[in-house]
């Protein structure tokens, strides 16, 4: 994930609670130089999604952030390891090891408290895929679990990805039933989309 992509999830998941934000303070407490905050904060401006006033900018379109961030994820090159696994995957999830946050599929059935549609694959983020590697061990066919590569303030949120990361990361994928977890998560989280 790029490091303006940490400023965006912050000001997602933040904005709901205090809209307004201090250049200087991001750049600190992910420690980024303030050019970096401010080429994630610009584009924003541009849009009209955030209200920049000196120091500070406030979020005034959540909406249009969580688009704009969904439009620019990759979220592929983000992959480190894929296997084929052949169990269900709530067998698979519950193999998975403890510094491992849930993604995607998997996050939005915990944020939710149900799948809103069965599937069948699994995306997980972790810091290094050495011991997933070892639990899943490659398989013929096409691969259902995936693992990106974790950034080091993804565990600040749990066990799973927070609503914005899961929306987003669900908005790069081309599974059929993508749409229906997409919906779920708009729903209870973004009652305007």
């Amino acid at each position: 994930m790029k490091k303006i992509e940490l400023i965006w999830r912050e000001i997602l998941e933040e904005g709901i609670k205090n809209s307004v934000f201090e250049q200087k303070g991001l750049a600190g407490k992910f420690h980024l130089s303030t050019s970096t905050v401010f080429a994630a904060v610009a584009p924003l401006r541009e849009i009209g999604a955030v209200a920049v006033t000196g120091r500070d900018f406030r979020l005034v379109n959540l909406e249009k952030v969580l688009t704009f961030w969904a439009t620019h994820r990759h979220l592929n090159k983000d992959i480190i390891y894929q296997t084929r696994v052949n169990m269900p995957a709530l067998e698979i999830e519950g193999l998975v090891d403890n510094q491992t946050v849930f993604a995607a599929y998997s996050a939005t059935r915990r944020l939710l408290g149900s799948a809103p549609t069965d599937y069948d694959k699994v995306y997980v983020y972790a810091a290094d895929a050495q011991n997933l590697r070892s639990r899943f061990a490659p398989a013929g066919g096409p691969a259902n679990f995936f693992v990106l590569k974790s950034d080091p303030f993804l565990e600040k949120y749990g066990k799973t990805t927070c609503p914005s990361q899961t929306f987003v990361d669900l908005w790069n994928l081309t599974d059929w039933y993508a749409k229906d977890f997409l919906d779920g998560l708009k729903e209870k989280f973004y009652g305007f989309l």
